[in-house]
């Protein structure tokens, strides 16, 4: 007997439905499993044996063929259980007749039946929205984060037999109920404050310009000055998310396993912190079977390199593509695979090797030739990507200062007010920012006057700036005088 599942694997962060064909035959007891399917997949024929039986079914004596179509596509992952074992259920007559095309299955199976936690279930609760699917079968572990969907009827379930119970009528789980503006400022709360940070208030207003108009910041200065606290800040500072931006980070988590099974959204901007050692692949996303990195975890928060010229050439260089476009696209043998990484780049630097060449109090001991080796890390080009480069010196009487200065909250009310100018000036332009502004945009929208005009002629002749520096400081002062509620950009922006 033939039976027909629907399930949903991952490419990338995007789902596809999968269809499970289970045929049951005369012949010596086996099962085979067809499709393109990974180890993962392959070996699920062992845990969904031994679940079926434990959970009180009969598992056939006969000859069973799997298909997993389309047979073009890679399947990977353990969300194949689930589906396999009602497919089997199916076809040997212990669910009827049903096919069940209106459901999407998703789940591991323990050896006892019991399922975990999937990773995957946003984008597939998506992709079966979309396909005007009517519902998904998920572990309950998973239920927060498939709710999310409108319009979808989600059946989280514990173990393999209450998913058989629920397809005969005999089970109805309770489902939460879903409000989505309560959940997403139920979780956009930040462990950090602005006001924590002693003194840096020409740090802190660079940051503040850098949130404002979404620019890329460089923080140099000698080690103990603030340049990690800061930068750990800077989201708090970043206009909250919108439902549409958290769902697109939740969806990437969720692809990459790392939503925690309480979680239904991601309500903060993401923060990441890799370690200078990271690799290419890390750092940038990719994989045998291509997976999100750094920057695409990243997508609507802030990356954060400390130690910047401690990282290597190849990887830094490999973050200029997505620094401009806002996407990364990841070639295989196996396909394509484009992931968003539209995030800040927020980096900090020593001045020099020992870190002490700008420090008043102590001295530096490394020579002319270390120094400009160890700046040479950096490659111009990259560094022309980098719109705010600022100095941040260490801090003094620390003991005798406190810190009173303003909260996130204040610092973010100007923000949200300079991007509302933005957005308003953007909106027929299909972006939202001025960092995202290209020559066109530019000289449409920042023109400045002759005095203006001078002195920025001045600056790029006497310190050799390229082209794209240009447009860059042209940028920051855009957003400058935006933060000024100011028209135009004057000779101070």
């Amino acid at each position: 007997m033939l039976a027909k599942v629907r399930s949903s694997a991952l490419r990338g962060i995007e789902a596809h439905t999968v269809e499970i064909e289970v045929d049951i035959a005369r012949g010596l007891p086996g099962t085979t499993i067809v499709g393109l399917p990974d180890t993962a997949v392959k070996e699920s024929k062992d845990r969904v044996k031994a679940a079926i039986r434990n959970s009180g079914f009969d598992y056939p004596t006969r000859k069973i063929v799997v298909n997993l179509a389309p047979a073009n596509v890679r399947k990977e992952g353990v969300s194949f259980d689930l589906p396999l074992a009602i497919g089997i259920l199916l076809a040997t007559g212990q669910l009827g007749n049903d096919a069940f095309s209106d459901f999407v299955f998703l789940g591991e199976l323990s050896l006892d039946g019991t399922l975990r936690k999937a990773n995957g279930v946003l984008p597939a609760a998506i992709e079966a929205k979309r396909k005007r699917i009517h519902g998904i079968v998920v572990p309950q572990v998973n239920e927060n984060e498939a709710i999310i969907v409108d319009g979808l009827e989600v059946v989280p379930v514990k173990n393999l037999l209450e998913a058989v119970q629920f397809l005969k009528g005999e089970f109805t789980p309770e489902v939460s109920t879903c409000n989505r503006e309560a959940i997403l400022n139920r979780s956009s709360a930040y462990t950090v404050d602005f006001s924590e940070v002693i003194g840096q208030e020409h740090a802190k207003r660079g940051l503040e310009v850098a949130a404002a108009g979404g620019h890329n910041i460089l923080m140099i200065g000698p080690p103990g000055s603030g340049k990690t606290m800061l930068a750990k800040r800077l989201p708090t500072i970043i206009p909250d998310l919108t439902f549409e931006e958290a769902l697109e980070i939740t969806k990437i988590h969720s692809s990459a396993g790392l939503l925690h099974s309480e979680q239904a959204l991601v309500g903060t901007r993401p923060f990441r912190s890799p370690h200078h050692t990271i690799s290419d692949v890390g750092l940038i996303g990719g994989g045998t079977f291509p997976q999100p990195g750094e920057i695409s975890l990243t997508h609507n928060g802030v990356l954060f390199l400390d130690e910047f010229p401690e990282f290597k050439r190849s990887a830094l260089e490999s973050l200029r593509q997505p620094l401009e476009d806002g996407i990364v696209t990841i070639s295989r043998a196996s396909g394509t695979v484009t992931l968003p990484a539209r995030f800040m780049l927020a980096a900090a630097m020593n001045p020099c090797p020992c870190g002490y060449y700008t420090d008043p109090k102590r001295q530096c001991k490394c020579t002319p030739y270390q120094i400009q080796k160890y700046m040479s890390r950096i490659s111009g080009p990259l560094l022309d990507r980098i719109d705010i480069h600022i100095e941040v010196p260490p801090v003094k009487d620390i003991v005798s200062r406190e810190a009173n200065a303003e909260t996130s909250e204040a610092v973010r009310e100007r923000v949200n007010t300079a991007r509302r100018v933005q957005h308003e000036r953007f909106e027929k332009e299909g972006f939202f920012c001025n960092a995202d502004m290209e020559t066109k945009h530019i000289k449409k929208y920042c023109g400045i006057g002759d005095e203006a005009k001078n002195l920025l002629q001045l600056a790029m002749s006497e310190l050799g700036m390229s082209a794209r520096a240009y447009h860059r400081i042209l940028k920051v002062a855009r957003t400058i005088a935006d933060l000024a509620n100011s028209e135009n950009i004057q000779t101070e922006h």
